[in-house]
């Protein structure tokens, strides 16, 4: 240890004696700042490598479309389900990706409840509880306000479901003073022996069938017989409210059978609907609501077929308030289909034609239906990218009907859409 001591007293008597202390310490600061320069310009270095680095992985990512790559897996498990959670609580997010309906092209049924007195019950419904047309200012035209929530409410005349239709209809939940558990209403599809008769099987009424109950515990019951038990499926989001608008859709093929709200698809179901059973009922109950709008069809439309083969299509798919000619969004999944077709054949031209039915007069029908063709044409351009010059518009009002203007069912079927191949 004496012998260190004496090294270094050595060392630094030799650096003292070539340099004074003053400029010893100035060689000093000079190192030290040198090393600490060196060391900054080492991490920013790295810093700027690191983002380049994420720059190229996120830019990789997207062009292979593996955007959810991440390294952590339980941040990435958190990621997908933040974004789950966000897409179900805003269902415009998922809006010509999962919304795919597309209605039926004949239809077997249609109630606007136009031709209704406001305070009258409607003609071609039946209820064991009560109910009246009225007007709201939520939502224009009639509705049908089902005013007791423990009756059910049910198409008057028989009806005969073939394997493939669907079912449309706006509806405004509202609240049951009378109705402890909160349900705002619920929907079923039934096979019975006694269709007129709706407190037959109240609990279960009928054979077979399906129901869906909405709002505050949105969830589908099925059963193949009176003894069999109810199978319940999960509940999804979003719940229904009340004095709110919404818009139903159900599509049944055989025994698969989708229902949306909105723009949403709530349930998709393979296997649920009985092909034992002719169903022969729909039916409201244990809730009250208000609909309008109900619309059943059979027969899905063979689009491109009719469209390149027959050159012509008449569409039933495509949506505008009373009197008004902007495109409803439910129209979406019929006009993409289009927009599909025509793509995939770029030189065929088309020629959109508008019609109404024979209410209001002839000058204002006119003008709508034109309106309503150039507004179908600027959505095929501007919200899926057709060209222009390929499109055509034109409008004939009330003038060329395809059935007599006298009930609601007809008229449903004079105000369509028509594509003809040019």
């Amino acid at each position: 240890m004496k012998k260190l001591s004496v090294v270094f007293v050595i060392i630094l008597s030799i650096c003292f004696i070539q340099t004074s202390p003053a400029q010893f310490l100035d060689q000093l600061k000079k190192k030290t700042e040198a090393k600490i320069k060196k060391e900054g310009e080492r991490r920013t270095e790295d810093k700027i490598n690191k983002g380049v680095n994420k720059a190229y992985d996120e830019a990789e990512n997207q062009l292979t479309g593996n955007k959810d790559k991440q390294q952590d897996p339980k941040k990435d498990e958190q990621k997908s389900n933040n974004v789950m959670k966000e897409t179900e609580n805003n269902p415009q997010m998922v809006i010509n990706s999962k919304y795919d309906f597309i209605p039926g092209e004949k239809v077997i049924f249609f109630d606007d409840f136009t031709a209704e007195n406001i305070g009258d019950f409607p003609v071609q419904w039946n209820t064991s509880g009560s109910g009246e047309i009225v007007t709201t200012n939520i939502a224009e035209g009639r509705w049908f306000n089902i005013t007791n929530g423990r009756g059910a409410t049910t198409l008057d005349a028989p009806l005969t479901l073939p394997d493939n239709y669907t079912i449309e209809f706006d509806v405004i939940p509202t609240k049951d003073s009378k109705n402890n558990n909160g349900l705002a209403f619920s929907f079923s599809i039934l096979s019975t022996k006694k269709p007129k008769d709706l407190v037959y099987g109240l609990a279960r009424p009928g054979d077979a069938g399906i129901r869906f109950s909405f709002e505050y515990s949105n969830y589908y019951s099925t059963y193949f017989n009176d003894h069999s038990p109810e199978l319940k499926g999960i509940e999804n989001e979003p719940k229904l409210q009340a004095n709110k608008k919404y818009r139903i859709s159900i599509c049944v093929q055989k025994t698969r059978i989708k229902l949306y709200v909105g723009e949403q698809k709530l349930f998709d179901l393979p296997k649920v609907m009985s092909q034992n059973y002719k169903y022969n009922m729909v039916r409201f109950d244990r809730g009250t609501t208000m609909f309008s709008n109900f619309r059943i069809a059979t027969g899905l439309p063979d689009m491109r077929s009719k469209l390149l083969t027959e050159g012509k299509l008449i569409s039933y798919g495509i949506y505008f308030d009373v009197n008004k000619d902007i495109v409803k969004q439910e129209s979406y999944p019929s006009i993409k289909e289009i927009a599909a077709i025509l793509k995939d054949n770029p030189s065929v031209k088309i020629k959109i034609v508008g019609h109404t039915d024979s209410d209001g007069d002839d000058k204002s029908n006119l003008d709508l239906s034109k309106r309503r063709a150039a507004s179908v044409k600027n959505s095929l351009v501007n919200d899926f990218n057709v060209e222009a010059a390929r499109i055509e518009t034109d409008g004939k009002g009330e003038s060329q009907p395809i059935a007599t203007n006298d009930s609601a069912i007809n008229k449903a079927l004079n105000r369509r859409v028509e594509f003809l191949k040019i």
